[in-house]
């Protein structure tokens, strides 16, 4: 126990007087970064050269612009890629949603469609337990819709006249 206790300190000093190491990657990006600057200068000057030697003054774009070829590959990395759980699982979703209409459909109306038109006894049979219903009722009940039905407000025109006059 003695002897752990010594090694753990033994190695925090050791650990404490080193730099810690770099990753590869880090070093590569380290000098990528520096490099781009004098590349995208090396360019804007090739460009200009050709332009030049063509005869046509063009403003060269500091940046690259993507090509129509490109976008779509940038889109996909940028926006679908990262987040492809996500999409997963609203595709997922939008597909048990899907399911889950195609089996609450009524499926009634698609029985109604085949059913044959009302032969003309049943219209009739039903017309007579319409008017049975209504002496049943009485007639004020079918007075007032009638009265309702034949209600038409007037335009807001000729209301206006009214109140002036």
């Amino acid at each position: 126990m003695f002897f752990s206790a010594n090694l753990r300190a033994l190695c925090a000093s050791a650990l404490k007087d080193k730099t810690i190491m770099k990753m590869p990657r880090e070093i590569l990006l380290e000098q990528h970064r520096s490099a781009a600057p004098k590349l995208d200068a090396i360019r804007r000057e090739v460009l200009s050269a050709e332009f030049i030697r063509e005869g046509r003054r063009v403003a060269v774009p500091k940046f690259r612009v993507a090509d129509t070829v490109t976008l779509p590959l940038l889109v996909w990395r940028e926006l679908i890629w990262p987040s492809r759980r996500i999409w997963t699982g609203l595709a997922a979703i939008w597909i048990l949603i899907f399911i889950f209409n195609v089996s609450q459909r009524d499926k009634s109306e698609l029985a109604a469609r085949k059913l044959p038109p009302p032969s003309p006894e049943a219209i009739m049979a039903f017309r007579q337990q319409e008017k049975l219903l209504a002496e049943l009722i009485g007639s004020s009940g079918t007075g007032d819709a009638e009265r309702r039905k034949i209600f038409l407000p007037k335009p807001r025109t000729e209301r206006m006249e009214m109140l002036t006059a």
